[in-house]
């Protein structure tokens, strides 16, 4: 199902708009199924000082180390518009995440995209959100490696907030009808900004860029991936806005602006992506044709892009360095065999299999930190496949592929390029004998 949402106007323009979406959604959508789990409202979640009402959805299907969604209503809108009228929590019991939906109690029901303290991370929704993230992963095991966030218009550019604020906390972020990151600043105290919404302010790529990366002094990556939606008609954020969030998120993420890959999924879409040509490319941006800000909702597509759809990668690890993949020696399938460097054949030994829940599964059994170990020159190995944290790894759109249990670098030992160079894991220091493709 997609879903229409209503535009940012005038107060009277957004009401009526809002009032018709609530009817035609009252006749046509399809009744919600009956679940246990429902929509639950959370009090006491933490720091919050944007005031947001805070609210969670737990599936009755919800996986182990459950990655978390944050979805974020539009200006006029709530938490329980967007529970009522999309399908997070349909979709919530197929691919067993947990939602979390951040809700503005301010008159204009419009997030805070606008404030300083917002935007650095020392007060405002931001801050909020953040503590919504934090209690989720206390309360209810969430994995922490695996929180993404999405909205429209006004919750599209909390997204854009989110990612540029707290690029350790979000992997990645799908953005319906938003603006970059610190497009929507003001200094008057004011929500609204005209020059941004109208798409006049244009900035380079760099200057896009430098905005995230002087607000998390020290951060060295990997960033977040982002997924960019937007109509070309769209005259309350206007298209000029796509471009630089395109800007945006590929210079944060070290490429250029020149798209890998061109397709049209539906005859007046263009989606283009940047830094890769597969479906988890640093950027992914589709345009709409003769849409305005009212763009049809792709919620398939979004968790296509975090990669909770269920489909894993299957290929070789390839090394930057050595032009060699990651192998299994021997056709071993005993605990404790350490991955070896060995010449790309094609074979079953170096066929991995990464699993939505971040698994690296060969032979049967699944890649690990041997012995759960968290020092540098930690083996690389298989083993039963159990769901622990150390068997579990982050494939990074900066090539590197990271433990979720110690967060060290799987590495090539001592920069080998040669046959039989061991698989350790080490501290990330942006070698190209740390740098992969899964291919």
């Amino acid at each position: 199902m997609s879903t229409v949402i209503p535009w940012r106007r005038s107060a009277a323009a957004v009401f009526a708009i809002a009032l018709a979406l609530a009817s035609a959604l009252a006749v046509f959508m399809a009744p919600k199924a009956a679940h246990a789990a429902q929509l639950t409202p959370i009090t006491d979640f933490g720091d919050n000082p944007g005031n947001l009402e805070m609210y969670v959805y737990v599936p009755d299907n919800v996986a182990p180390n459950p990655p978390i969604v944050v979805a974020s209503h539009w200006c006029t809108g709530s938490a329980t518009n967007v529970y009522d009228w999309m399908e997070w929590d349909e979709l919530a019991e197929q691919y067993g995440y947990i939602v979390v939906f951040p809700s503005v109690t301010r008159e204009s029901k419009c997030f805070d995209v606008a404030s300083q303290a917002s935007l650095s991370g020392t007060g405002g929704d931001s801050v909020s959100i953040k503590s919504m993230v934090d209690y989720v992963i206390a309360a209810y095991g969430a994995d922490a490696d695996r929180v993404f966030a999405t909205g429209v218009s006004s919750g599209a550019m909390m997204t854009n907030v989110l990612l540029g604020v707290y690029p350790e906390v979000f992997k990645a972020g799908s953005v319906y009808a938003g603006v970059p990151f610190t497009c929507f600043a003001t200094t008057n105290g004011s929500e609204w900004n005209s020059d941004c919404a109208t798409g006049q302010i244009d900035r380079t790529p760099q200057e896009w860029g430098d905005a995230v990366r002087d607000a998390n002094p020290g951060f060295d990556g990997p960033w977040p991936r982002m997924q960019i939606w937007h109509g070309t008609e769209d005259q309350a954020l206007y298209y000029p806005n796509f471009g630089e969030q395109i800007d945006q998120w590929t210079n944060v993420n070290g490429t250029d602006q020149v798209a890998d890959y061109t397709d049209h999924p539906e005859p007046t879409w263009t989606r283009t992506r940047y830094g890769g040509t597969g479906g988890q490319a640093p950027v992914e941006a589709i345009s709409m044709e003769g849409v305005d800000h009212g763009l049809p909702y792709q919620p398939l597509e979004t968790l296509r892009f975090f990669g909770l759809t269920g489909e894993p990668v299957v290929g070789e690890i390839v090394g930057a360095a050595s032009n060699r993949c990651v192998n299994i020696p021997g056709a071993g399938t005993a605990n404790g065999t350490q991955a070896v460097l060995w010449k790309c054949n094609g074979s079953a030994d170096q066929t991995f299999t990464h699993t939505v829940s971040g698994e690296l599964q060969v032979n049967g059994k699944c890649l690990e930190a041997q012995g759960s170990g968290t020092a540098e020159g930690t083996k690389a190995v298989i083993g039963d496949c159990s769901g622990g944290a150390d068997q579990r790894w982050n494939v990074n759109a900066d090539g590197t592929i990271t433990n979720a249990h110690n967060s060290l670098c799987l590495d090539a030992f001592g920069g080998g390029t040669n046959n039989g160079t061991r698989i350790i894991l080490w501290t990330c220091s942006g070698g190209s004998n740390q740098q992969w493709t899964l291919r």
